[in-house]
């Protein structure tokens, strides 16, 4: 059996991944952002969470590397803190008004990207790699649920 594992949909992926990524660091960094920043701001200012564990499980990242991204976005003034009224242990995080000033401009920045990178492609074509991309990552994580510790209950593992 002749595989090529240079045409395998992981490896293309994986290429796209890091040109996507190479692309939107060269554009995002005029404005004071890095593309991991991009899950984070926009999770902040949605709502969607507003702690470091929240932030972290929405992003799909590991809580260490997340605590240093946020320490980084803080220094960089992209994030402040403030102490959770409901819980004395926790913080809330927030948004500078200096982030949701350059917000808008990141976003537009990155989707004129993406059409540009999408330009040959017909509306179509585009809506059914973003359908086949994202049963594509529910897979993945339903494989890295099933494979997780196995001290962790099945239920908590699809989770």
């Amino acid at each position: 059996m002749d595989l090529d594992v240079l045409s395998t949909p992981g490896h293309l992926i994986s290429l796209a991944a890091r040109g996507f990524a190479r692309l939107s660091e060269a554009r995002l960094k005029p404005l004071g952002f890095g593309v991991g920043h991009l899950p984070v701001l926009v999770a902040l200012q949605d709502g969607r969470a507003s702690t470091q564990r929240d932030l972290a499980r929405f992003a799909r990242i590991e809580q260490p590397p997340m605590a240093q991204m946020l320490a980084r976005m803080a220094r960089d003034g992209l994030i402040q803190y403030a102490p959770d009224p409901a819980d004395g242990r926790s913080r809330r995080i927030t948004l500078t008004e200096a982030a949701e000033a350059r917000l808008p401009e990141a976003v537009a920045v990155l989707l004129r990207g993406n059409q540009e990178v999408l330009r040959d492609f017909t509306e179509e074509e585009a809506e059914l790699l973003v359908a086949l991309l994202t049963r594509l990552i529910a897979n993945l994580d339903r494989i890295a649920g099933l494979e997780a510790a196995p001290d962790t209950p099945l239920a908590e593992k699809a989770g």
